[in-house]
């Protein structure tokens, strides 16, 4: 039967409330998830400005409520992660096994931008008596969720608290997944991570997993490079807002790597003004990457790239969702990469203008709705 679940919602210019939408039941390929804590990122707030009515949140994890006749893999009572990387498994990409850029289904990449294909059936969920999109296909802020079945994880470790789940789905698969699925870090290796927010942190995280021998953490945030430091970086250095393009803060990475630079950077501010610092910061012949997702047009002085470097825009840690979110896991659960200790907060969903505000504060690693 249909449920009615409270949900975050967005009038996709600006304001944001919290209402009540009507969530069906699954048809042949889809699940109806009820969530138990979704995590709250910076592109749910930026979601407020898409130009069209959304549920919002894309990291989320919960407990299957009802199940569509064509899933075999899933039943009533599993515990399971959402994840928006939401395969097709028969377009060019995910028969390379890029999943995370389905030409199909993608929210980001299918048919151009923003396809809808990865949605559950339209009628599925109603909002004043109509059809409303769900942010990313999954739409997490909300007590119900109806999604593709391939948008769902089971969760194989019974003690993972659901908070913790829930931001793998997002914030650490990108920063993980960027450093050993993009970046591929080699043992020994040096790493320098620009910004120390939850991305920021899976980073030094996924760097310290991958044995780079230092790892260098900036930022303008005193309190974050103190998270940094507990989450692996080997040195923290605090960066001014006067320094242009980071280009000072270059020198003092390149003096701290024998001279010639590092051998990894990786760029976590969404600034759309330190896109390229990332590669002041690496060596010739090193490897910079641009974490965050900016997508604004930004100038570039090609002196920053010589000689021989690498720039690399992996969308979501080129995530694998039937490999990666186990591995994330397992690293978690053999005690390599702390999730619950990335939880700085957690907030009711009435509570959410709270949770965006401490965010774009900088005073969380990530904060999380629970429900």
């Amino acid at each position: 039967m249909t449920i009615t679940s409270k949900a975050a919602i967005t009038d996709g210019y600006g304001k944001y409330f919290i209402d009540e939408i009507k969530v069906g039941l699954p048809q042949e390929d889809e699940v109806r998830v009820k969530i138990m804590a979704a995590g709250v990122c910076h592109t749910d707030y930026d979601s407020l400005q898409w130009k069209k009515p959304l549920i919002l949140g894309h990291e989320g994890a919960g407990i299957i409520d009802e199940v569509g006749k064509g899933v075999k893999h899933l039943k009533p009572g599993d515990r399971v992660l959402l994840n928006w990387a939401i395969p097709c498994m028969n377009c060019f990409q995910c028969e390379l096994e890029n999943y995370h850029i389905c030409e199909q289904s993608s929210p980001v990449t299918g048919h151009g931008h923003g396809s809808n294909l990865g949605h559950a059936h339209l009628d599925g969920t109603m909002w004043k008596g109509t059809n409303i999109e769900r942010s990313f296909n999954i739409g997490t802020i909300s007590e119900y969720t109806l999604v593709k079945s391939a948008a769902v994880n089971k969760l194989n470790m019974d003690h993972l608290p659901f908070e913790s789940a829930a931001i793998i789905g997002c914030g650490v698969m990108t920063g993980f997944g960027s450093v050993v699925n993009a970046g591929q870090v080699k043992e020994g290796s040096s790493v320098v991570v620009l910004g120390t927010g939850g991305v920021g942190l899976s980073v030094i995280q996924g760097a310290k997993i991958s044995k780079a021998s230092k790892i260098i953490a900036i930022d303008i945030n005193p309190k974050r490079l103190e998270m940094a430091k507990q989450f692996g970086a080997t040195h923290c250095l605090l960066a001014g807002p006067k320094d242009i393009g980071l280009l000072r803060m270059a020198e003092q990475v390149k003096a701290m790597c024998d001279n010639r630079g590092a051998d990894y950077a990786f760029e976590c501010t969404a600034r759309p003004e330190l896109g390229a610092s990332p590669l002041a910061m690496v060596r010739n012949a090193g490897t910079a990457v641009q974490v965050s997702g900016i997508e604004q047009e930004i100038s570039f002085d090609m002196n920053l790239f010589e000689w021989d470097k690498l720039y690399l825009n992996p969308l979501y840690g080129k995530c694998n969702p039937f490999k990666d979110f186990d591995r994330i896991i397992q690293h978690y659960k053999n005690g390599d990469l702390l999730l619950d200790e990335m939880i700085s907060a957690k907030y009711s969903i009435y509570n959410l203008p709270q949770a965006f505000d401490d965010m774009l504060k900088g005073k969380n690693a990530k904060g999380v709705i629970i429900f």
